[in-house]
């Protein structure tokens, strides 16, 4: 298809999301999917939002919980695997998948909130039940690797941190073209609850010196577009912000990309309701400190203005 076309002076940045909405709804292919829901889609496009001046991808047209995003960027910033410390912090997004395997495994046809309760109060629970295996922050801080032993046998060795490897070439390498974050382990597919949907980061910087900007294009294989791309969009700027601010740059440009671009046909209430409304603001993100390191940020210092949404739109999660 043809990407929506890019904002303009006079064109909120927003249109671009309600463009690619409209068309996938009006003229994507009904497909069957993994979840036996059902999608329209299409395949092959691209948004583009200018980081600038604190500018942040954050939809107007509904009201994105921005807090959990961010939550769930510094989680995988952790490398962790495990839902009890976003179940903590109040973020229940990846609940559906561990609850589901506990209900198959168990028989027990337990309330989620009950689920999510038993996973904060009781760490042995939380160990058995609360992982989702070797899932994107687990890939992008400490990537597997295996040497070859004395005894002719391989074992593990030290795990790769991209992020860290992708700060320090930023800084030290800006014309590389190889500032990539990547979480298609294809040996660990089959063990994780969900293989990465927003796969790829490359970063690009441009220009020099004190008018270095920095860019990033995020790949996404597959993109529900009514309750993913939000957070997705939100994610990705804010990972970029941190990032540019650890490399001492501003923010440039990010660029989406999407496969599998679709949205399930049990989202109509959802879609009708959101292409009925108009965009309007400018929200803004800003970074209240720029700490030692990208794995030092916390919640407290991110900051969003001037958002000022319309209503919250709802649509059930396919599992």
């Amino acid at each position: 298809m043809t990407s929506p076309a890019p904002a303009t002076a006079d064109r909120h940045p927003e249109w671009q999301y309600l463009d690619l909405m409209r068309h996938i709804w009006e003229h994507g292919d009904k497909r069957k999917d993994r979840t036996g829901v059902g999608t329209r889609s299409v395949f092959g496009t691209m948004l583009r939002f200018d980081l600038g001046d604190d500018r942040v991808p954050l939809l107007t047209t509904k009201h994105v919980f921005w807090k959990a995003a961010a939550r769930e960027m510094l989680w995988f910033l952790t490398g962790s695997t495990n839902i009890r410390p976003l179940l903590q912090d109040g973020v229940r997004i990846w609940s559906d998948w561990p609850l589901k395997k506990y209900r198959q495994a168990s028989g027990e046809d337990i309330a989620q909130e009950d689920f999510e309760q038993r996973v904060i109060e009781d760490a042995a629970f939380a160990k058995n039940w609360g992982e989702l295996g070797p899932v994107y922050g687990k890939q992008w801080v400490d990537w597997p690797t295996y040497e070859y032993g004395p005894d002719g046998k391989y074992q593990k060795g030290p795990g790769i941190n991209q992020v860290a490897q992708v700060v320090e070439s930023l800084k030290t390498n800006p014309g590389s073209r190889r500032h990539i974050i990547e979480g298609w382990n294809v040996a660990e597919l089959d063990r994780m609850a969900l293989p990465p949907c927003h796969k790829t980061y490359q970063f690009h910087v441009a220009g020099e010196g004190a008018d270095a900007r920095l860019n990033c294009l995020l790949y996404q294989r597959s993109c529900d577009v009514a309750l993913g791309l939000p957070f997705n969009l939100f994610g990705a700027a804010l990972l970029t912000r941190m990032m540019a601010a650890q490399t001492g740059m501003k923010p440039g440009e990010l660029v989406w990309s999407g496969g599998d671009t679709h949205l399930y046909l049990n989202h109509t209430e959802l879609v009708q309701a959101q292409l009925a409304r108009e965009p309007e603001g400018a929200p803004r993100l800003a970074l209240t400190q720029v700490p030692p390191s990208i794995f030092d940020y916390a919640f407290e210092d991110i900051e969003v203005r001037d958002y000022h949404p319309q209503g919250v739109l709802r649509a059930p999660v396919a599992v």
